[in-house]
C-alpha cells in the first residue's frame, strides 16, 4: 500500500479512469452486438438505424480516449460492411 500521498491520490485517480474506460467500452460493445442482432435478423432498417447509433457511440469513445482513432474506424467499418451485406 503507498504510503506517499501523490502515490495514494494516483491510486485514487487511476481506478476512476479505469471504471470510466470500462463502462464506456461496455457501451461500445453493447452497440455493436445490437448492429449485429439487427443483421443475423435480416432487418435493413433496423441495422441502419442501429448502425447510427453505433458509430456515434464509438467516434465518442475514440474522441475521449478509450480508442485509438484507428481501431475506432476499423470497427466503424467492419459493421459498416455487414450492415451494407444485408440485400
Amino acid at each position: 500500500m503507498a504510503n506517499i500521498k501523490s502515490a495514494k491520490k494516483r491510486i485514487l485517480v487511476n481506478q476512476t479512469k479505469a471504471a470510466r474506460n470500462k463502462a464506456i467500452r461496455s457501451e461500445v460493445k453493447t452497440s455493436i452486438k445490437k448492429v449485429e442482432a439487427a443483421v443475423a435478423a435480416n432487418d435493413k432498417a433496423a441495422a441502419t438505424a442501429e448502425l447510427k447509433n453505433a458509430t456515434s457511440v464509438i467516434e465518442a469513445a475514440a474522441s475521449k480516449g478509450v480508442y485509438h482513432k484507428n481501431n475506432a474506424g476499423r470497427k466503424v467499418s467492419r459493421l459498416s460492411k455487414l450492415v451494407n451485406s444485408i440485400a
